[in-house]
């Protein structure tokens, strides 16, 4: 500390560019503080710190025996408690993932000891340094909040413990799905509505959930015991009802249930295959050497489906590019909502079949290929559906939202079958193909950083910037944190490094994503540990990526 005193004494009202000093590492005595990058200007990116504090100072040595899951979530109650600390200082910040417990990495546990990984702003009156006060916050206030966040009697026992042993029952439930022949459940009780669009936080007074008697499970978990609720089979489930009932916000909180929630979200007990994909229609969007002839072909002037590409698909191709894609990465559930999609990708009625002949239409709709993908290839799906009754004769389960309550009407959905058939005809024309994945050129990813001189950066959750390059990522529904945004940049960033060809880059990817996964990566403490499913969307969307059938 003495000697960080003594650079910064000598920077008052210095260029800014002078903070440049400080970089390096410094002994507390009872931490370590590492300073490992220092912004360029006041307006830049704030400089990036790490504090690092020995388990035998910490009383918190017993979260080493605990369970991979509890570690994770005792990492992420640190990380907001530090946040708490922090407060009173506005510039320094602690990257967060909101109502949700990731695997990031702005605390860290190793053999050592716990890692703080945090940015601060370092203090400025236009551009010249402001010493004395970066002084006071480095050596008065900031040792304070790390010493707090890092100690077991400053923290909140009880409400850690609570905290941990939620998510680790959120892990628990989830691993129990496929033994149980679920791909979701929602416990009794759960608060599913948001306040707000723009908000996270459960609804006050919202009406808690109720399970169909008829669709009810028992699961188990090692803190809580037994938990009932709706277990959403695997295989093809309509979720119907009437507007405003329901219907999407259902669908929400199963999207985002594939992460667990902080407790008083309300979504604490909602768990959904982590490997569930939410697609729509994309309009606008690249497509790299696709096989999509399982959806479309026979195109006008002979275009090829079997290697298709485009840098500006419609609505219908871009969704069955999207779930063309998933699979190929490993999706094994489907998420679907009516309003976001195709209607020509989704449904084509009687009337339409009889006015445009099959031979004039190149779009297999998808309620003709969903039943094969459950039966050839495993893969569930649950579609919202309110507009067209015809995905009643493929459903396996069919729950109606009503006043933002479950009912089973999977047998009344059988009677409006009998009593009113359809008269559509199933409109595919070959059996369901399966083909091997796309290979992908990793030098073009190399070329990008080259000439972007190595940038790699989120902008929020809509856009990753990788080299010279943005992709636009904004469709993608489901990523949580600009964090899990940066891992997948550097999970490129380690793609580009090998030579040649990939031809699995899903494969290559899932095994640099390891227990220690964030090894490989920079230091940051805005990385969190992504999907392959993502990380694969992602790549799909850079318009510069190089792929081949």
């Amino acid at each position: 500390m003495d000697l960080l005193t003594s650079i910064l004494k000598k920077l008052e009202k210095q260029n800014y560019r002078a903070y440049q000093q400080i970089k390096g590492q410094y002994d507390f005595g009872d931490y370590t503080l590492y300073i490992d990058h220092v912004q360029s200007d006041p307006y830049a990116s704030a400089s990036r710190l790490r504090a690092t504090r020995a388990w035998s100072l910490t009383g918190l040595d017993w979260l080493r025996e605990k369970s991979p899951s509890y570690q994770r979530a005792a990492r992420d109650f640190i990380a907001r408690s530090f946040a708490e600390f922090a407060k009173q200082e506005n510039s320094i910040s602690i990257s967060l993932s909101g109502q949700t417990v990731l695997d990031s990495t702005s605390v860290v546990f190793t053999d050592d000891g716990i890692e703080l990984r945090f940015r601060m702003s370092l203090p400025a009156e236009g551009r010249d340094i402001l010493a004395k006060k970066a002084l006071n916050i480095l050596t008065f206030h900031m040792p304070k909040f790390i010493r707090r966040a890092t100690i077991e009697r400053e923290l909140d026992k009880d409400a850690l413990i609570h905290h941990c042993e939620i998510i680790e029952d959120q892990d628990a439930l989830r691993d129990q799905l496929a033994d149980q022949g679920l791909v979701a459940f929602v416990a009794n009780g759960s608060v599913l509505p948001r306040l707000a669009g723009n908000c996270d936080l459960p609804m006050k007074d919202a009406v808690p959930f109720t399970a169909p008697s008829a669709l009810e499970v028992t699961l188990t978990t090692p803190n809580q015991g037994e938990i009932r609720g709706l277990g959403i089979r695997q295989g093809i489930t309509l979720i119907v009802g009437g507007g405003f009932h329901g219907k999407s916000t259902l669908l929400t909180a199963l999207e985002r249930s594939i992460y667990n929630h902080i407790p008083g979200d309300g979504r604490e007990r909602i768990v959904t295959d982590g490997n569930a994909m939410k697609i729509r229609a994309e309009d606008g969007r690249c497509v790299h050497n696709l096989n999509l002839a399982n959806y479309i072909n026979h195109l006008p002037m002979g275009k090829n489906t079997s290697d298709f590409s485009t840098q500006d698909a419609s609505g219908s191709t871009s969704q069955a590019a999207w779930l063309q894609e998933s699979i190929e990465a490993g999706a094994t559930t489907l998420l679907i909502d009516e309003d976001t999609s195709a209607t020509n990708f989704m449904i084509r009625d009687e009337r339409m079949q009889a006015l445009v002949s099959k031979g004039d239409e190149p779009i297999t709709p998808l309620v003709d290929r969903i039943g094969q993908l459950r039966d050839e290839l495993g893969v569930s799906t649950l579609v919202v559906m309110g507009g067209s009754g015809d995905y009643l004769d493929v459903a396996d389960t069919v729950i109606q939202m009503h006043d933002y309550q479950a009912v089973d009407v999977t047998e009344k959905a059988q009677q409006v079958i009998a009593q009113h058939p359809t008269a559509r005809r199933n409109e595919c024309e070959t059996p369901l193909a399966t083909f091997p994945p796309r290979s992908f050129n990793r030098a073009a990813l190399q070329k990008l950083l080259v000439e972007g001189k190595f940038r790699v950066s989120a902008k929020g959750v809509d856009a990753l910037r990788f080299g010279k390059e943005f992709a636009d990522i904004s469709a993608l529904e489901q990523l949580e944190s600009a964090s899990e945004v940066n891992a997948i940049g550097w999970l490129w960033f380690q793609l580009a490094q090998l030579p040649g060809w990939s031809k699995n880059p899903a494969k290559e990817m899932a095994e640099m994503l390891t227990e220690h996964w964030y090894t490989a990566m920079p230091n940051h403490g805005d990385l969190a540990k992504p999907r392959i499913l993502d990380a694969m969307a992602a790549l799909n969307r850079m318009r510069k990526s190089q792929f081949k059938a």
